[in-house]
């Protein structure tokens, strides 16, 4: 049975349309929501310098991200310029997790309208300082997507709702209960505007797979290609509805070109006629840059067998998951920002793409973890070591390249708590 054509217009009871035009808007209504002017009075706060590095560019900051969101707000190298915000904030999981060397990493422990009052909070914020072609990625699972898809269609608009991407997160499961295996997270992709930077991502064409797409050769040429029609659903009264070599399109179609175009298509042998005079369109493999990557991503699961290099901070992302995103989202030297930075990924991959960055968390075992991969890089997850940042870095000197790549700020009642780190660091490497 072939798919229904979509339209916007009801032809039979008006009263149905009617009903459909009195609102599309949804908005969620909870204990302790505030107004967007309340919000973005958030004070800034006062920032600590701690390490200088060789640029401004590239920040890590250590503290509570909102009143740093607030302060970045008010700084103009910033406001109105990130053009890429990734984030993977708690899910609302009423946990403490724990890094492999069992510190506490970070608290998930907001729940219900305060958790959502918390993410709306820093949402709002994050919406302000992406720049006008700037797009947004928040990483959440089953327990609170759905809630905070509709509070980022209040902030960011319901039209700039671009993708609910699915993410195979792990391997199968397989024990026994009585639900499906939740293998699944879920990414929501919202833009600023209509008009956002984007390179399609594509994956490379294997030839099993291009042989089976692409299933006929062209005599004269040897070209593969296959078959599309030339029409597209919908009603046109232009050009593209008229007739063409005596046929007019189907009932409910358009002509996908003008005749015009149709013409010097067949003249250049571009379209393939039936023995019964039905033409379809000839599309060719090597035409193709790769195959576009749809909403289903199954090849970027977190660490799963020994010889993935990680950090060891919990819930640590697949660095080629980071990569997909910040290339099709993103320009070389754009501004990429992760306000929940975690282990740092984010901050290394988009340092590895020539993207600059700001990362923010205020977990000291986050700071410490994103300065360890800056200095020392990952390690495979079968030969991890499990000690404290302070302790390994002890043992051998640290390559400055990398930690001279971006500045280390924090707020006033956080910055003791990394002070004697980096005397250490800067006292063993002057």
């Amino acid at each position: 049975m072939a798919a229904g054509v979509s339209k916007t217009q009801w032809n039979g009871d008006v009263s149905l349309t009617e009903t459909a035009q009195i609102s599309s808007e949804i908005s969620l209504s909870y204990l302790g929501k505030r107004d967007e002017k309340t919000i973005l009075a958030t004070a800034p706060t006062n920032l600590k310098l701690l390490w200088q590095g060789a640029s401004d560019a590239n920040r890590l900051y250590y503290g509570d991200n909102l009143p740093i969101l607030a302060s970045l707000l008010n700084d103009t190298a910033i406001q109105g310029k990130v053009r890429l915000i990734y984030i993977d904030p708690p899910y609302a999981t009423k946990s403490v997790f724990q890094s492999r060397s069992q510190e506490d990493a970070y608290c998930d422990l907001r729940s219900g309208s305060h958790y959502l009052e918390f993410m709306r909070e820093r949402l709002i914020f994050l919406r302000e300082l992406l720049a006008a072609d700037g797009s947004i990625y928040v990483h959440l699972d089953e327990n609170m997507a759905f809630h905070i898809k509709v509070i980022m269609d209040e902030i960011f608009g319901k039209t700039n709702f671009r993708n609910w991407i699915t993410r195979k997160k792990c391997n199968p499961k397989n024990y026994t209960r009585k639900t499906y295996g939740n293998i699944a997270d879920y990414i929501l992709f919202y833009s600023k505007s209509d008009n956002y930077v984007w390179q399609r991502a594509l994956e490379k064409w294997t030839n099993e797979r291009a042989e089976k797409e692409y299933t006929y050769v062209e005599e004269q040429t040897g070209r593969r290609y296959k078959k599309v029609p030339i029409h597209a659903p919908g009603t046109r009264n232009g050009e593209t509805g008229k007739t063409w070599r005596g046929m007019s399109p189907p009932p409910g179609k358009h002509w996908q070109f003008m005749p015009k175009t149709l013409d010097e298509m067949d003249a250049r042998g571009e379209i393939y006629w039936s023995a019964n005079g039905n033409p379809r369109r000839k599309i060719y493999l090597d035409d193709s840059a790769g195959v576009p990557i749809q909403d289903i991503w199954l090849n970027f699961r977190d660490a799963h067998n020994q010889n993935i290099k990680i950090t060891g901070y919990p819930t640590e992302k697949n660095p080629d998951l980071i990569a997909r995103i910040i290339e099709a989202s993103s320009n070389s030297e754009d501004l990429v920002l992760d306000c929940f930075s975690g282990s740092g990924t984010t901050l290394e991959v988009a340092s590895n793409l020539n993207r600059n960055w700001i990362g923010v968390d205020n977990s000291p075992e986050a700071i410490a973890t994103t300065l360890q991969r800056f200095a020392k890089g990952t390690k495979a997850m079968g030969d991890f070591v499990s000690a404290r940042l302070n302790k390994q870095l002890k043992e051998a000197p640290l390559p400055l390249f990398k930690l001279n790549n971006f500045s280390l700020y924090a707020t006033e009642d956080y910055a003791e708590e990394l002070h004697t780190v980096l005397t250490e660091w800067q006292g063993r490497n002057r």
